[in-house]
């Protein structure tokens, strides 16, 4: 289903663009279809006259209006396939349902679009009213209204506007990637003999340059990688420039740069593939295009920016007067060092001058330091020689109380007197054991039943030799065993009394 313009587009009517025209003749209703943009209105001559002769009823084919606009829409959107269209943004409306109507308009003509809120989504820029577009889009009709309109797939910037948006997208993926770490850039050299220069032979940069290295330093040689710095060819070349140096390796440093001028002007040097070839170098590359507000992605890939052309011989040169200033300077400081140092070594000199021996004295003092060490020496053999004696002595007196053959005496000895006393131990232990031994055979004794049975008492046993304490226990006719203190007897039960 088509989507509904906004209230104030529906009140718009421009001029020039597909529409629609009412024609009111004799209460009928016709609703023609302009195909042409630039078609001009039906004449009066076009119109129907009031006396003019109309087919009957039944011979006519009448479409309802909703009819003829669905037909109107397949045939546009039949007949033309995605289109490219350009131009600038106008009457532009964004209501809270997301999508975007605006109108697409020329010098010459202009006509209703629409971009609904799926693919406004997916837009890399804000649309603003005034903005210059290429816009990707189906031609259709909207049905309710007849209105003819383009509805929007997708958007694009023209102008500075895309080439900004295409410089923010390029610098935040290679800050992504770490091409603009300090810690990956090269130190400059503070004296370079060959300086690169990658640049148009022709242009202002170069003799700026030039001009710079003449009047600083005479000396440095300068080699010029020429290369276009503008137009659809000059990236290439840039990046070959660089990579021709780096294989040659002929220069200290390389200067990449150009005059001033637009952002169009400076577009190859924020090309990605120039900003890589700058990023690979091994040579220390310093980066010189346009004025000092001119921003490229060169500028912050390349290990030095400088504002200008001219204030990057600046900065990779010293001045040759200044140097030879510094060097007179230089020369000064080391002859006043030089005249202090031998004033003080003359100083030294003479001191040692003074205290200086004759070498014989010297010997004659060293043979009296060395009979002097002498006697020390053998005092000092002689007192350690005393006190190992007393130590060996001692040592001695210790081992001789350590002899294995005395302590074996020693243990016999022992040994003899435990043995003597293990015996006795023992001996009246026995006695002890024998003694409560007939102590408690005696007290056994006197409640043994064998005791009772020397005195004529006799055990009765039944045949599961279970004492017999009561008559009842025994039946007649059972056999019992009667033990006596000697011998048992065994007899049968014939009769019982209770």
């Amino acid at each position: 289903m088509q989507e509904q313009l906004p209230r104030d587009a529906q009140e718009r009517r421009p001029t020039g663009m597909y529409g629609a025209l009412l024609v009111i003749h004799d209460s009928k209703v016709f609703k023609l279809l302009l195909l042409a943009s630039n078609a001009p209105l039906f004449p009066p001559s076009h119109l129907p006259r009031k006396d003019a002769q109309f087919p009957s009823m039944k011979d006519r084919e009448i479409y309802s209006v909703s009819q003829l606009n669905r037909e109107a829409r397949a045939q546009l959107e039949g007949h033309f396939p995605l289109t490219w269209v350009e131009g600038e943004i106008s009457n532009l409306a964004k209501p809270r349902s997301g999508h975007i109507y605006f109108t697409l308009k020329d010098e010459f003509a202009q006509v209703r679009c629409a971009m609904f809120r799926m693919r406004a989504t997916h837009l890399r820029f804000t649309p603003k009213e005034g903005q210059h577009v290429v816009i990707r889009v189906r031609v259709s009709l909207y049905e309710n209204r007849g209105d003819f309109q383009l509805i929007t797939e997708s958007m694009e910037e023209l102008g500075s506007g895309a080439l900004q948006r295409a410089f923010e997208d390029l610098k935040q993926r290679l800050q992504t990637e770490q091409l603009f770490a300090q810690e990956r850039k090269k130190r400059i050299p503070e004296a370079p003999q060959t300086i690169g220069v990658v640049t148009s032979p022709s242009g202002a940069a170069v003799r700026d340059i030039l001009s710079v290295l003449a009047r600083r330093n005479p000396s440095i040689k300068v080699i010029i990688y020429p290369t276009t710095v503008q137009g659809e060819v000059a990236a290439s070349e840039i990046v070959h420039a660089i990579e021709t140096a780096n294989r040659r390796a002929e220069c200290d440093l390389l200067i990449i740069g150009r005059g001033g001028g637009s952002l169009e002007d400076l577009w190859p040097f924020n090309e990605e593939r120039v900003a890589r070839a700058i990023a690979a170098s091994t040579l220390p590359t310093v980066s010189a295009v346009g004025h000092e507000v001119d921003l490229t992605i060169a500028d912050l890939v390349a290990d030095l920016r400088a504002p200008t052309p001219s204030a990057a011989a600046e900065l990779v040169t010293h001045d040759r007067e200044e140097s030879l200033q510094y060097i007179e300077k230089l020369l000064q400081r080391i002859k006043r060092a030089i005249r202090s140092d031998i004033q003080l070594h003359s100083s030294s000199l003479q001191s040692l001058s003074r205290h200086l021996k004759h070498p014989q004295q010297h010997i004659f003092d060293q043979a009296q330091r060395l009979d002097e060490l002498e006697a020390r020496l053998q005092r000092t053999n002689q007192h350690t020689l005393l006190q190992g004696a007393g130590k060996l002595n001692a040592l001695s007196s210790r081992l001789n109380g350590q002899r294995p053959a005395l302590r074996i005496s020693q243990s016999k000895v022992r040994l003899s007197n435990l043995w003597g006393q293990l015996q006795r131990g023992i001996g009246h232990r026995l006695e002890h054991k024998q003694l409560e031994l007939a102590k408690a055979a005696q007290g056994l004794d006197l409640v043994s039943p064998l005791a009772t049975l020397q005195r004529g008492y006799s055990i009765t046993l039944t045949d599961n030799s279970e004492v017999v304490s009561r008559a009842d226990k025994i039946k007649i006719g059972e056999s019992i065993t009667t033990k006596l203190a000697t011998g048992e007897l065994t007899s049968q039960v014939t009769s019982i009394k209770k």
